[in-house]
């Protein structure tokens, strides 16, 4: 497969997206990696060879942050090839861990380099239904005709088991376990039944390339366990967030500049900006000042690398409104409001005392200027 120059037309429809998939967002890349795969072997029903899938996920070696090529995750090789991996075998794959870290975009990238389509997507939720995974029907039509397999509405679970691609189940444990179990057929024998029809569509076999990607962040595991049954067909591998500050702050940088780029906004975060606000996440998030080693007490919401992308984006769109299109410190720490002041009300005063003991002792670089924006936070509910 050769990679297709782009339209003017088909560019201005995918510019006015507002979030492609990565099968759109990447798809010169793809192509690319899919020319140079044409007679290599590969697990049935995959797009890329299981080596051209690592490489897309990590990169060239090499590549610039904004360049083909570039690192889209990032995670240990050991990590990423287990997972891919694990799509080739007759199991499922269960990414765990905490919320920002990026198990969505992790499925969202495997499945668009395996299947060349994310969007085959069931989003777990106390609501979820078992029409909402495998199938539902078209009543006008089943009254009509029957149950036959035009008046058949295909769900995500259906479509992927038909056309032999990843299906992404995100944030199954926040389904019923009853809802949950009805992946265990699936996943054991490969079959879905389909009682309703009398003729050869009764029993839908998955062709080949079909898998699932199963999403769960640890702060809802044990609101619906799974069955033992179901973590048996399931190969579990934790998403850990970024330890490296070097690595996160390079992670940060290049999605909100591309966020901005979008937005049509010619700014990006300063690289002292950046330092500070993922030094300041790291810090809160882990308990423990990066230069001194002071403990602290973190706070009750996951300061993820997801969120400091938020913060660094709503800063430049608010000095590009409001502020002459200079992004200061002051435009992080009102943005990190949004973000820290979620969950509880004593991250306030953990807050409060991170700025007026951690940040105020700092004299160097932008840490001063960041600490004039504690006017911007707001005082504990006992001070007022």
């Amino acid at each position: 497969m050769s990679a297709k120059p782009v339209s003017p037309a088909s560019a201005s429809k995918n510019a006015a997206l507002q979030r492609p998939a990565a099968e759109i967002l990447y798809a010169d890349e793809l192509a690319r990696l899919a020319e140079a795969d044409k007679n290599l072997p590969r697990p049935g029903g995959w797009r890329l060879t299981p080596r051209s899938v690592l490489r897309f996920i990590m990169g060239e070696p090499g590549a610039a942050p904004d360049s083909p090529g570039a690192p889209k995750f990032v995670g240990a090789q050991s990590f990423l090839e287990r997972c891919i991996v694990a799509l080739a075998t007759n199991r499922g794959l269960m990414l765990v861990g905490e919320p920002g870290t990026a198990k969505s975009w992790l499925s969202e990238l495997l499945a668009a380099a395996i299947s060349g389509d994310s969007t085959l997507i069931i989003q777990g939720s106390a609501g979820t239904t078992e029409d909402a995974i495998k199938y539902s029907w078209n009543y006008a039509l089943l009254l009509a005709e029957g149950p036959t397999g035009r008046a058949l509405v295909p769900a995500p679970l259906h479509r992927g088991m038909r056309d032999g691609k990843l299906v992404r189940f995100e944030e199954i444990t926040r389904c019923p376990l009853e809802i949950q179990d009805t992946l265990l057929t699936i996943l054991s024998d490969r079959v879905m039944a389909i009682p309703e029809r009398e003729d050869d569509g009764r029993t839908l076999y998955a062709q080949v390339g079909f898998n699932i990607i199963a999403t769960a962040n640890t702060r809802d595991r044990g609101v619906n366990e799974m069955s033992a049954a179901l973590k048996r067909r399931l190969n579990f591998e934790t998403v850990s967030p970024i330890a490296n500050l070097a690595d996160e702050m390079a992670l940060v940088s290049r999605e909100s500049s591309r966020l901005l780029s979008r937005a049509g906004i010619p700014l990006a975060l300063p690289a002292d900006l950046t330092e500070v606000l993922l030094t300041t996440f790291h810090e809160l998030r882990t308990g423990k000042t990066a230069s001194e080693g002071k403990a602290l007490e973190p706070l009750g919401t996951v300061m993820s690398t997801a969120e400091a992308v938020s913060v660094a984006y709503a800063a430049g769109l608010h000095a590009y409104y409001y502020d002459g299109g200079k992004i200061s410190a002051a435009h992080l720490v009102q943005s990190l409001l949004g973000s820290a002041l979620k969950d509880s009300p004593d991250d306030i005063k953990r807050l409060q005392h991170y700025f007026h003991h951690v940040v105020k002792p700092r004299k160097k670089g932008r840490w001063p200027e960041f600490y004039d924006g504690i006017k911007y936070l707001p005082q504990p509910a006992a001070e007022k």
